[in-house]
């Protein structure tokens, strides 16, 4: 009998759908600011940021993070990768990115992960582009009303990268 209990509440963590390794945070939104934001941790998920957005898609090169945060603060997932990540990797991660128009895609040198997913106060750090949790992560998050500008658009912003 106790050895029931103990595999039961393994069975409902795994049926929960809690995605591992998900870290949490608690920003409101709304603080519009215009010019650079110092953020508290790289990339950000959350805080204050521009009154532009970024586009949605695909990016060669890094992204503006007050504009990405107010992407997140629409819905989008953004997904940083390392620049030395190799070509195989980045186009499966171009692949996800394409499945998904919520999604931002764009190198970050600052990043200790391979890839790291990022929502509005949400963000999952994984070593490999091949990573079950990567797909849940953005599955979940992307196109999210939990967030402070729910159903507002992820295109129409800005396009350009830094």
């Amino acid at each position: 009998m106790p050895r029931r209990l103990l595999i039961l509440p393994l069975l409902l963590s795994a049926c929960s759908g809690q995605i591992s390794g998900v870290q949490t945070f608690s920003y409101v939104g709304g603080d519009l600011r215009g010019g650079l934001i110092s953020y508290d941790h790289v990339p950000p998920a959350g805080g204050p940021y521009a009154p532009l957005w970024q586009t949605c898609g695909s990016y060669d090169a890094p992204i503006y993070p007050e504009y990405a945060v107010h992407s997140l603060a629409r819905g989008a997932v953004w997904l940083t990768y390392r620049p030395d990540l190799a070509p195989g990797d980045l186009v499966a991660l171009e692949a996800v990115q394409a499945q998904q128009p919520w999604v931002l895609l764009s190198p970050q040198g600052a990043q200790a992960a391979a890839v790291i997913a990022t929502a509005w106060n949400a963000q999952l750090e994984v070593q490999r582009v091949g990573d079950s949790r990567l797909r849940r992560f953005v599955q979940r998050y992307a196109s999210s009303t939990a967030v402070p500008e729910a159903g507002q658009a992820c295109a129409g912003g800005y396009a350009g990268t830094q």
